[in-house]
C-alpha cells in the first residue's frame, strides 16, 4: 500500500472517532458507517484487509492494552462465566450458526458450513471493550465480556483451522481436532508463563523510560511470534503475558508508567479506529464475485446466518449463567446472585468485529464457496455493530440495571488513601529521626502538607460543593492549582522569548509544571 492512502486512512478514522465523542454514539458505530460511506466515494483508494497483517500487527497490540487494563483479580474471580463464553460459547456457536447455514444454504456442505460457524463464532475484543467504555455497564458484566473477548480468538482461531482441514479434505478426525485444540490452548498458556516474568523483571531493570517503553511495544508482537513458532495460540500467550503486567505494573518506574499509559492510548485509539474504519471499506470487496448467490438469495442468506448468531448467543448464555447455579451450591455461594436481566445485556452485547473479517479473508481460494462466506461473515460483522450497538444503549436503560456507587466507590477510595497517607507519615518520621535525613522544618512541613492534601482530597469529594459552580471543594482547588500553573508557564514563555532564559532552560521548566498538572489530572480522572 502507498503511504499518502494509509495515511489518509489513519488520519479519516482519527477524525471520526474524535467526532465521535461528542455524539451519544458509540466511535465503532460511526466509524463503520464511514467506512460504508467512504468505499464508494470517488478517489477512495481500495482497502483489503490482509490477514497477514491484521492477525499479526494489529490484534497482537489491541489484545495486549485491553489486558493490561484488565484486573487479573476480577477476571479471576468471574472465570467460571468468562470459561463458558470464551470456550464453551465459541464452540457451540460454531456447530450451531454452521449447521444453520448449511440448512440454509443450498449447495454448501457441512464442512464448509463450519469455517463460516468458525468465523462468526467469536464477539470482537475491541467492539467489546469500546462499547462497555461507553455504556457504563455495571462491573461485573463488563469484566465478562472483557474477559470474554480476550480469550474467545484463540478458541475461534483453532476451530477454525479444524473446520478448514476438514473443508479441504485433510481433517485428521475427533481426536486430532481435540490435539491440535489442545496444543494450542495449552501451549498458548505455556508460552506466555515462559515470557512474563523474565520481561518483568527486564522493565524492571531498565532505567531509561524510552528503552522501557519501546521494550512495552514490542511486548505483544514478541509474545504473539513465540507463541505461534510452536503452532501455538498467540493470543492466549498474549493475554498472559499483559495480565501478568499489568497486575505488577506498579513495580516499574513512575516515569514509566507516565509515558507507557500516553503512548498506550495514542496506539488503542489509532488501531481501533482504523480497524473499524476498515470493516466499513471491505464492501466493495465482499461484493464481488458472488456468482450464484448474488441478489436476493445471497441477502436472504446474510440475514439467515444473523438471526442464527443472536439467537445462538442467547441459547447459550442463559443456560450458561443458570443451570450451574442450580446445579452447585458452591457456585450459588461464591457467585453473586443474578436476575434475567445480565444474561439478556451479555446476550445482545455479541458483537463481532474485524478478527472474524480478517479470518474470512485468510480462507484459502480453494476452499468452495469462499466468497459467499466472505460476504455472510461481512453481513454479519455489520449487522451485529448495528443492529446491536445501536440497540445496546437504549436496552440498558430500558432494563434499568443497578448503576455503580460512585459514593461507595469514593468512600472505599477514601479510607484506603487514609490508611496509606498513615503509613506514609509513619514512615516520614522514622526517616526523619536519622542524622542522614535531616531537613529544615519549612521542607519537612511540605512534605507533611503534601500527603495531607492526598489524605484529604478524596474525602473532599464527599463534602459539599460549591454553590455556585457545583464543584467540591477538591475540584476547586484542582481547578485553581491549574490556573497557578497556567500563569506560572506564561511568565516563563515571556522570559525565554525576552532572551532572559534559553530555550533548554524554558523546557526544563516547564516539564517540572507538566508534571505537577498531570498529577492533578489524573487525580480528576
Amino acid at each position: 500500500m502507498e503511504v499518502l492512502p494509509l495515511v489518509a486512512l489513519v488520519a479519516g478514522s482519527a477524525a471520526v472517532a474524535g467526532a465521535a465523542r461528542r455524539t451519544p454514539v458509540p466511535a465503532p458505530l460511526l466509524l463503520v458507517a464511514a467506512g460504508l460511506i467512504a468505499a464508494y466515494l470517488p478517489g477512495v483508494p481500495s482497502y483489503t484487509l490482509d490477514p497477514h497483517i491484521v492477525l499479526p500487527l494489529l490484534l497482537p497490540p489491541l489484545l495486549h492494552t485491553a489486558a493490561v487494563d484488565s484486573s487479573y483479580l476480577d477476571l479471576r474471580t468471574n472465570i467460571r462465566p468468562i470459561a463458558m463464553l470464551s470456550v464453551g460459547y465459541v464452540l457451540f456457536a460454531t456447530i450451531a450458526v454452521g449447521y444453520a447455514a448449511y440448512l440454509a444454504v443450498p449447495g454448501l456442505s457441512l464442512p464448509v458450513a463450519l469455517v463460516l460457524g468458525a468465523v462468526v463464532a467469536p464477539p470482537d475484543a475491541v467492539a467489546a471493550t469500546a462499547i462497555a467504555r461507553k455504556l457504563g455497564l455495571p462491573n461485573r458484566i463488563t469484566t465478562i465480556l472483557q474477559g470474554e473477548s480476550l480469550v474467545n480468538d484463540a478458541t475461534a482461531i483453532t476451530a477454525y483451522k479444524v473446520a478448514l482441514a476438514a473443508a479441504v479434505g485433510v481433517s485428521a478426525g475427533w481426536a486430532g481436532g481435540i490435539a491440535e485444540f489442545l496444543l494450542a490452548s495449552v501451549g498458548g498458556i505455556g508460552v506466555g508463563l515462559l515470557l512474563m516474568v523474565p520481561i518483568h523483571q527486564l522493565r524492571k531493570r531498565l532505567k531509561e523510560p524510552l528503552l522501557q517503553n519501546t521494550l512495552s511495544l514490542l511486548i505483544p508482537f514478541v509474545a504473539y511470534a513465540a507463541a505461534e513458532r510452536v503452532h501455538a495460540s498467540g493470543v492466549l500467550a498474549v493475554v498472559v503475558v499483559a495480565l501478568y503486567l499489568g497486575h505488577r505494573n506498579w513495580q516499574v518506574d513512575f516515569a514509566t508508567r507516565l509515558q507507557e499509559e500516553a503512548v498506550w492510548k495514542m496506539v488503542a485509539f489509532v488501531l481501533e479506529s482504523v480497524v473499524f474504519a476498515l470493516i466499513g471499506l471491505q464492501l466493495p470487496v465482499v461484493l464481488k464475485g458472488l456468482g450464484e448467490y448474488e441478489g436476493r438469495a445471497a441477502a436472504w442468506y446474510a440475514v439467515a446466518v444473523f438471526l442464527a448468531v443472536v439467537a445462538t448467543r442467547f441459547l447459550w448464555v442463559f443456560p450458561a449463567t443458570f443451570m450451574p447455579r442450580w446445579m452447585s451450591e458452591r457456585i450459588r455461594t461464591r457467585e453473586p446472585d443474578t436476575d434475567w436481566k445480565a444474561p439478556v445485556i451479555v446476550g445482545w452485547a455479541g458483537m463481532r468485529g474485524v478478527v472474524s473479517l480478517a479470518i474470512a479473508f485468510s480462507v484459502p481460494m480453494s476452499v468452495p464457496h469462499r466468497n459467499l462466506i466472505l460476504f455472510l461473515t461481512f453481513t454479519t460483522v455489520i449487522g451485529t455493530l448495528v443492529v446491536q450497538g445501536v440497540t445496546l444503549p437504549p436496552l440498558i436503560r430500558l432494563l434499568r440495571l443497578p448503576p455503580r456507587d460512585l459514593q461507595a466507590e469514593t468512600l472505599a477510595e477514601a479510607q484506603a488513601q487514609s490508611e496509606a497517607s498513615r503509613a506514609a507519615d509513619e514512615r516520614l518520621a522514622e526517616l526523619l529521626e536519622s542524622p542522614e535525613n535531616q531537613l529544615p522544618p519549612p521542607l519537612a512541613d511540605r512534605l507533611r502538607t503534601v500527603l495531607e492534601r492526598r489524605r484529604n482530597a478524596v474525602w473532599e469529594r464527599l463534602g459539599e460543593v460549591n454553590a455556585v459552580t457545583g464543584e467540591s471543594a477538591d475540584e476547586v482547588y484542582r481547578r485553581l492549582a491549574r490556573e497557578m500553573i497556567e500563569a506560572e508557564r506564561e511568565v516563563f514563555v515571556s522570559l525565554r522569548d525576552r532572551r532572559r532564559i534559553d530555550d533548554e532552560m524554558l523546557r526544563g521548566l516547564l516539564r517540572r509544571l507538566d508534571l505537577e498538572e498531570a498529577a492533578a489530572y489524573r487525580e480528576e480522572t
